[in-house]
């Protein structure tokens, strides 16, 4: 960023991207109905930290293989497929921890990455719905 690029005008939000940080401020205030809740959650605790995070974070306050069968039921079958696969290792992990299997979720992260597209477009899908 330049000196004077303070002094740019910022381009207008359009109503999507409106639409998308109102969705936002509802998950944030613990508002956005299931099965919605749980996919943005998904979604930011991968962005943040990957499939470990999510599994480990929903373990303190849920149960995760209900959360997996709740937004499996949302996702494109790809993302679905990668989220029981990443779900199936972590099951393993977590009796015993390998890197064999760390580096299976790790992969598993990436096809999310590959795929995140498919969830934002989703939840804009809802957020124009809202």
């Amino acid at each position: 960023m330049g000196l004077f690029d303070v002094f740019k005008k910022k381009e207008p939000k359009t109503e999507e991207q409106e639409r998308m940080e109102y969705l936002w401020n509802l998950w944030r205030l613990e508002e956005v109905p299931e099965p919605y809740n749980t996919l943005m959650t998904y979604y930011k605790e991968i962005k943040k930290g990957g499939h470990t995070r999510f599994f480990i974070n929903i373990a303190f306050c849920g149960e995760v293989q209900k959360a997996v069968e709740r937004i499996g039921a949302l996702l494109p079958s790809v993302l679905c497929e990668n989220l029981n696969t990443a779900y199936s290792h972590y099951v393993v992990l977590i009796n015993e921890e390998n890197e064999e299997t760390e580096e299976k979720i790790a992969e598993c992260d990436k096809v999310f990455d590959e795929n995140e597209q498919l969830i934002l477009d989703m939840l804009q899908e809802y957020a124009n719905s809202l």
